[in-house]
């Protein structure tokens, strides 16, 4: 069993002040899920906040997105080096309010990873299909097209990367893919990795969209679920260490 890896993102929510009491609780907590790795990614802002603050607690940080570009006249991005400035441990990439708020491409996507992982940091390729989408049976299509084009660009460096498989009809909306479901989908990713790179047993695969401490146990008890991108429920102490807690913990 691969060791479980519970992400946190904030989104564009957080204050120096509120920031400040979450981090607090989740550190004082955080021994209550042993063999569980916990992250939490914020805005760029609360970047240093979360280096000063979670630095020798042993959960990382990471960031929400990260420029095409490694340096130059790119107004408002943020490269992979300024990241690794603030001891990011991972970043997401290609998250679906980035694909669809921001027509961020499946290359695009692709680029930040290779971007990311050429600064020592762990890309979360997120990857997922719309309702219409998984109406018309073109789930397992769209997740393949869109891990590809990371596969193709970052080449024997696939084994490490984190996937996280966030059905977009379910992100936000209270509305959760069933264990049987979000499975299915962890596996075409699963074999999809297997036929990318020898390393891919060790490839964790996250489930995201509306994870929460009712449905956690349930989700990740899922041979091809590795842990959670908590949107919401990261946002609260308690919820998140309830999730993290509801973990099977690999032997």
């Amino acid at each position: 069993m691969r060791r479980k890896l519970i992400v946190g993102n904030w989104k564009m929510n957080g204050s120096l002040a509120a920031n400040a009491e979450l981090l607090q609780r989740l550190r004082a907590g955080a021994g209550q899920a042993p063999g569980v790795d916990l992250a939490v990614c914020a805005s760029a802002p609360y970047l240093a906040q979360l280096q000063a603050l979670l630095s020798g607690s042993g959960i990382d940080w990471g960031a929400q997105d990260v420029s095409t570009h490694e340096s130059g006249a790119y107004t408002g991005e943020v490269s992979a080096a300024m990241l690794r400035d603030f001891g990011c441990r991972y970043v997401i990439v290609g998250h679906s309010e980035r694909r669809q708020y921001h027509g961020e491409s499946d290359d695009a996507v692709a680029l930040k990873a290779q971007r990311a992982l050429a600064a020592g940091i762990t890309p979360i390729v997120c990857v997922g299909e719309t309702g219409k989408d998984r109406e018309a049976g073109r789930t397992e299509f769209v997740v393949k097209r869109q891990l590809s084009a990371v596969i193709h660009a970052v080449g024997h460096c696939t084994s490490e990367i984190v996937v996280a498989y966030e059905p977009v009809w379910a992100i936000g909306t209270g509305h959760t893919a069933t264990p049987e479901q979000a499975q299915a989908v962890h596996a075409v990713l699963r074999t999809q990795l297997r036929a990318a790179t020898p390393g891919a047993e060790r490839i964790r695969i996250l489930y995201g969209g509306s994870m929460n401490p009712a449905n956690a146990a349930d989700l990740l008890a899922q041979p091809d679920i590795d842990g959670g991108l908590i949107g919401g429920a990261s946002l609260d102490a308690a919820q998140f260490l309830s999730i993290a807690a509801a973990c099977p913990v690999a032997q």
